[in-house]
């Protein structure tokens, strides 16, 4: 997974708004390729967001889940200039994490 997220987070009154594009094919294991092969099972596990190094938010996901996902959460006591981490885990193992400022 090379690319990275999109993250946005922006100040609405007292909380952020923060909004996330996740790259990620995300396979359920149930659909078949050409040559009639299931394709094997590939999807985020495991969301976690930060807002300056505090755990605000932690998600599990399944295979439901859409390709390329979006998720959008508010963050309550956010100031602008604030660091926003978001980091996900795949069912291989693999992951991702990149950050925002909070505009």
């Amino acid at each position: 997974m090379a690319d990275p997220m999109k993250i946005r987070a922006q100040m609405s009154g007292d909380k952020a708004t923060v909004r996330v594009l996740m790259s990620h094919e995300m396979e359920t294991g149930q659909r078949k390729d050409a040559s009639g092969a299931l394709v094997p099972a590939w999807f985020i596990q495991q969301v976690t967001a930060k807002h300056n190094g505090k755990v605000v938010m932690d998600a599990q996901w399944g295979p439901a889940i859409s390709k390329n996902p979006y998720l959008q959460f508010a963050v309550k006591g956010a100031k602008a200039g604030d660091k926003i981490a978001v980091s996900w885990v795949d069912n291989k193992g693999e992951s991702r994490t990149d950050e925002a400022t909070v505009s």
